[in-house]
């Protein structure tokens, strides 16, 4: 399978600039956004709250699009904590996730890693992992951030 044409970088030139980019498009339904957040690999990886493992660009984009025919979703990272080298970066943050329910809208907590590799095209996410969150966790995104010094 040929691999797809190289995208030139959409944001500047930051892990951080592209998980931004990354919780935007979810936020706004985008799918062409929130695909060039990852890079154009065969290898790239995507495993949602209780979901299979996605492998390839198709497949990740496929479950996007599906989740998107149900509607946005309301997902702020917070409370992250970050590897960084000159070439990659893991960020490992709880997903805040505002859900409508016949309740009204209630909070849930998702614990996601994503990681990310400098490429040609500039920073881009190879991958994806997000389990759901605890009721510790889910106390921990509402907790104020502790002070070390």
């Amino acid at each position: 399978m040929p691999k797809a044409k190289l995208r030139a970088a959409t944001v500047g030139g930051t892990a951080d600039a592209i998980e931004t980019q990354f919780y935007e498009a979810l936020q706004t339904g985008d799918i062409e956004k929130l695909m060039s957040c990852w890079a154009d690999e065969d290898d790239i990886v995507c495993v949602h709250p209780g979901g299979p493992r996605l492998i390839g660009s198709a497949s990740i984009r496929a479950a996007f699009e599906a989740m998107f025919a149900n509607g946005t979703i309301a997902a702020r990272p917070e409370h992250i904590c970050k590897v960084e080298s000159l070439t990659s970066a893991m960020h490992n943050v709880i997903e805040r996730i505002a859900l409508l329910t016949t309740d009204g809208t209630q909070e849930a907590a998702v614990v996601a890693t994503n990681v990310y590799q400098r490429t040609a095209q500039g920073w881009r996410m190879v991958a994806h992992h997000a389990s759901p969150g605890t009721a510790p966790t889910h106390a921990e995104a509402h907790a104020a951030p502790q002070v070390l010094h």
